[in-house]
């Protein structure tokens, strides 16, 4: 299947990021939000990385003008009606996501694609939700969009192998780099980060080091590009918190379970980097 017109749910962090590389790779591009105002927020923060980017000589003005050409954001499902594939990237909420579908659906054409975004959610659960399980995947990508290279690709159970093949080849036409990743909590990479980040956690708590010293253990003696400690901050806790829970009610590992410190952190508002205070203060 040709995929000319995508549509974006979400013009957050995530959603804005999608809609910037599937605009910048020639695709006529489409972002719903609830209001205008997250619209704008988000065409913002578009238009400010590509503008950042001819600044510094990354981004030439015509890329930066074809992006934002192909670029438009709407506050209705109406307005994605004539997509061929849509990415939802709305928030973690199981109930929210299937409400979202349907709506769609109302307007979709059969042939159209589903992918969620999701981290963490079962993609199988997301599927069966719809009228279309065969034409619906994941498609996971990773913070900043623009700048990170892996997309994992999930097939539900029910994910026919026209939409995983069409769905593979769309990652890679964004300049990415997928990966096929199976349909369990936290796919590959969240599969083997968060117990890493939580076990880092517990050191701490366990008197191992200060968190400046695992941080710098980590990068100056792994070759990590940042400590775990930043990395939960760059992350955000509150959404690893929600991630590692929904590992550990799947497998029951005590390595997946939160540990009692993140859980204080994200019941006091210390997101990281989004509320200016998680381990460290910004």
């Amino acid at each position: 299947m040709a995929i000319k017109t995508v549509g974006v749910l979400g013009c957050g962090l995530m959603g804005s990021g999608i809609a910037q590389v599937c605009a910048a790779s020639g695709y006529r591009t489409i972002v719903r939000e609830v209001n205008d105002t997250y619209i704008e927020k988000g065409l913002a923060r578009i238009r400010t990385f590509l503008e950042d980017g001819v600044a510094k000589g990354k981004t030439a003005a015509d890329a930066r003008d074809r992006t934002l050409d192909n670029l438009s954001g709407a506050t209705t499902f109406e307005a994605l009606k004539d997509c061929d594939l849509i990415v939802e990237a709305i928030v973690e909420n199981v109930d929210e996501k299937k409400q979202t579908y349907q709506a769609l659906e109302k307007i979709m054409s059969e042939r159209a694609i589903f992918v969620s975004n999701t981290s963490s959610l079962c993609i199988t659960e997301l599927a069966a939700a719809t009228r279309r399980p065969d034409r619906f995947g994941g498609l996971h990508f990773f913070n900043p969009v623009p700048l990170m290279k892996l997309v994992e690709v999930v097939r539900a159970l029910t994910t026919s192998d026209e939409t995983y093949q069409t769905v593979f080849a769309f990652a890679k036409s964004l300049g990415k780099e997928p990966i096929t990743a199976p349909d369990r909590p936290g796919f590959i990479v969240n599969r083997l980060l968060v117990p890493y980040l939580l076990d880092a956690i517990r050191a701490y708590e366990n008197g191992l080091g200060t968190i400046d010293d695992i941080d710098a253990g980590m990068k100056l003696g792994c070759g990590h590009p940042m400590g775990p400690f930043t990395l939960l901050d760059f992350v955000g806790l509150d959404t690893t918190y929600y991630i590692a829970n929904i590992m550990f009610d799947e497998f029951r590992e005590p390595a997946y379970a939160p540990p009692p410190l993140l859980k204080r952190m994200v019941l006091a508002g210390r997101f990281g980097r989004k509320s200016g205070h998680g381990f460290y203060k910004y």
